[in-house]
C-alpha cells in the first residue's frame, strides 16, 4: 500500500534539505499515516484504514458516515 491517506488522498511533497553552506539536495515530506481500526456504525463493522492524522481528527468530529460511504464505493 502507497504512502497516501485513503480519504484525504495527502501524500508525500517534495522540498530541499539546506546546509550551512547553502547546498540544496532534495527530500520527500512523508505524511503522518496511522493504520487504525474504526467502528463504522452504519456498517455495523469494524473497517481498517490508514489515514493523516489530520484526516482522523477529521473522522472523529464528523462521524464515520463519508467513510461507509467510501467503503460502499468499494473506494476503500
Amino acid at each position: 500500500m502507497a504512502r497516501r491517506c485513503q480519504i484525504t488522498g495527502v501524500g508525500p511533497s517534495t522540498g530541499n534539505n539546506v546546509s550551512h553552506a547553502h547546498n540544496r539536495t532534495k527530500r520527500r515530506f512523508l505524511p503522518n499515516l496511522q493504520k487504525k481500526k474504526i467502528w463504522v456504525q452504519e456498517l455495523n463493522r469494524f473497517v481498517t484504514v490508514k489515514l493523516s492524522t489530520k484526516a482522523l481528527r477529521t473522522l472523529s468530529k464528523n462521524g464515520t458516515a463519508e467513510l461507509a460511504k467510501m467503503v460502499r464505493e468499494n473506494k476503500i
